[in-house]
């Protein structure tokens, strides 16, 4: 299982360097959008859809995607706004009541598309200015994971979510803030847009909470949906990692506010 592990992860690893690196923006927004339409395809599992309508879900995505880079891109920054908007309101009461994609299935497919369209737009958009600005983006979210997998086994008392994942606690997310913090000033630091970005370093930290806490609200969000589901990954795409939305569950909150926080510095 460790070995199977490793090699998805030198795979990915090895995939998404090629992506941000290799190739021109267009292909890159098109193979993003590849990779949400297999999301796409494991929502369709969460709904508990049968695989017809799985692979449907999926094309109709991808058309999503198409349809955006060609035809609407303007469309975008306010895609990503009423994303931030869900993560941000929605997401804590959807947290709070335990709400269900169970018998609606019209509410379950436009609530896939808020949660997967607009992480595709942001990882487009992101890597389109830079790959390096949009890996800096992913490598926060990483940074924020893997804080609180430390500060959370160290000191972790006090539960965040027992009845959702059991594992995470109050001071893991803070865990998760402290190492995005230090993470931000030193990437900021060490940026050639340091003395570009008009912010202050009181806003910009209050940005990289605001990241750290999204960013925890996307991974508990499709921890209740897979425990509400009944099943323990979203897929078995990944051999050894589970599926695509266990890998980008976490960015599927953070990455729209990265890329609108980045529409806001351009504008």
């Amino acid at each position: 299982m460790l070995k199977t592990r490793v090699i998805t992860s030198l795979l990915l690893v090895t995939g998404l360097a090629l992506i941000l690196f290799a190739m021109p923006p267009l292909a890159a927004a098109l193979t993003f959008a590849a990779i949400a339409a297999l999301a796409a395809w494991e929502w369709g599992g969460l709904m508990k859809q049968d695989q017809p309508a799985r692979v449907m879900y999926a094309f109709v995505l991808l058309l999503f995607c198409w349809q955006l880079t060609v035809g609407a891109p303007e469309l975008v920054p306010g895609l990503l706004g009423v994303s931030v908007a869900f993560w941000i309101v929605i997401v804590p009461l959807w947290l709070r009541f335990k709400w269900t994609l169970a018998g609606n299935d019209f509410f379950g497919y436009l609530l896939g598309a808020l949660v997967i369209l607009p992480t595709w737009a942001a990882m487009a958009a992101l890597h389109a200015v830079s790959a390096w600005l949009m890996l800096a983006a992913m490598a926060l979210v990483w940074v924020a994971d893997i804080s609180a997998y430390v500060a959370g086994r160290a000191f972790g008392k006090h539960k965040l979510a027992p009845t959702i994942s059991p594992g995470k606690t109050w001071e893991g997310v803070a865990g998760a803030v402290v190492g995005v913090l230090i993470y931000g000033g030193i990437v900021l630091s060490f940026s050639p847009l340091a003395g570009k970005i008009p912010l202050a370093w009181p806003l910009l930290g209050l940005l990289l909470i605001l990241l750290a806490a999204v960013s925890v609200m996307g991974d508990l969000f499709e921890s209740l949906l897979k425990r509400q589901a009944g099943i323990k990954d979203s897929s078995g795409l990944l051999p050894g990692h589970g599926g695509v939305l266990d890998r980008i569950d976490a960015l599927t909150s953070a990455l729209p506010l990265a890329a609108l926080i980045l529409y806001f510095v351009h504008s």
